[in-house]
């Protein structure tokens, strides 16, 4: 697995009003933003089975063909071939989701980033492709779409921005 980074801490104050007694209280809060690993997936993308199986790994930390596909067959309602979770498992390489040691006469698999930099991995991906669209437009009404609390996580990506663009800035 890759190395990784601590969390970035930043944080914004909110001020909001108080409507029962029409005082105004300020907040501090305090927000961790995950930096990206620094190694991700050459492909993202990720079918049903090689999701499943990919989590079978996290759980596991690293396993056999054998225990993988003992794992899935403990569902009395499942049938896989064992070829089939070779195969899963080799995609998943070519993808760069896992790695392979061989061990004796085994091959052990172990995932290449922790679920989290996954996570991490695939919201940056589906940020990119939204933000490809490169309508400001579409972009607008997303944001004015939000709830309170994605208003408040759109913020802590806002702040993430003008903490980048202030560094950037010193820097030069």
């Amino acid at each position: 697995m890759a190395a990784h980074r601590p969390a970035k801490r930043y944080s914004w104050q909110q001020t909001v009003g108080n409507k029962l007694s029409g005082t105004l209280l300020t907040t501090q809060r305090l927000i961790l933003m995950a930096p990206l690993p620094d190694s991700k997936p050459y492909q993202i993308s990720l079918g049903p089975l090689e999701k499943e199986i990919l989590d079978l790994l996290w759980q596991a930390g690293a396993a056999t063909v054998k225990d993988i596909h003992d794992q899935i067959l403990t569902d009395p309602d499942r049938e896989l071939a064992y070829a089939s979770v070779t195969t899963v498992l080799r995609r998943l390489q070519k993808k760069g989701w896992v790695t392979c040691d061989k061990r004796d006469r085994a091959f052990l698999w172990h995932p290449r980033i922790s679920r989290e930099e996954a996570q991490i991995v695939q919201a940056h991906d589906r940020l990119q492709r939204f933000l490809a669209v490169g309508n400001p437009d579409v972009v607008a009404a997303f944001a004015d779409s939000l709830d309170r609390a994605s208003a408040e996580q759109f913020e802590a990506i806002a702040e993430r921005i003008r903490h980048a663009r202030q560094q950037r800035q010193e820097g030069n």
